[in-house]
């Protein structure tokens, strides 16, 4: 499948092993994840670094397959720790608070307007998504103005 602004194709690269239960050699401790978990987001890690922090340190390949089936998300949203902002949206919304900021020093760089664009256009499709999909509030809209001060929060 084609990229989505790029019109090309991208490269092939490794895939996870299909699995239907966890590897004997892994950590398969149930309550002891999720209280590393729970941890790791009150020092205030995302889910994706708490993934990687999991995989590092802990020897947990897949949480899936240790917690049955439950996501890091699905941990956090069952004791109310999950962020206001889905993690994708406000990683997109930091690249484009930077993008805007390095714009107006630099007023002729056009690839990078372009780009500004094009993320934007991101945005404001995931936030359509999320309405819809009642993680964000009906009426939730993406402004740049006011981005910086949703993303100190």
């Amino acid at each position: 499948m084609a990229r989505m602004h790029a019109r090309r194709r991208g490269k092939s690269c490794s895939v996870r092993p299909y699995r239907k239960e966890a590897p004997s050699w892994s950590n398969t401790d149930i309550k002891g994840i999720e209280k590393v978990i729970i941890d790791l987001r009150k020092e205030g890690a995302s889910s994706s670094r708490i993934g990687l922090i999991l995989r590092d340190r802990y020897g947990v390949p897949d949480i899936k397959l240790v917690t049955g089936g439950k996501r890091i998300g699905d941990i956090l949203k069952a004791h109310k720790m999950e962020s206001d902002i889905p993690e994708d949206l406000r990683d997109l919304m930091k690249k484009a608070l930077g993008l805007r900021k390095h714009l107006i020093e630099n007023k002729n760089d056009l690839h990078n307007k372009r780009q500004l664009h094009l993320m934007e256009s991101k945005i404001r499709r995931l936030v359509k998504y999320y309405t819809r999909s009642g993680r964000l509030p009906v009426g939730w809209i993406y402004k740049p103005e006011t981005a910086e001060i949703l993303l100190s929060r």
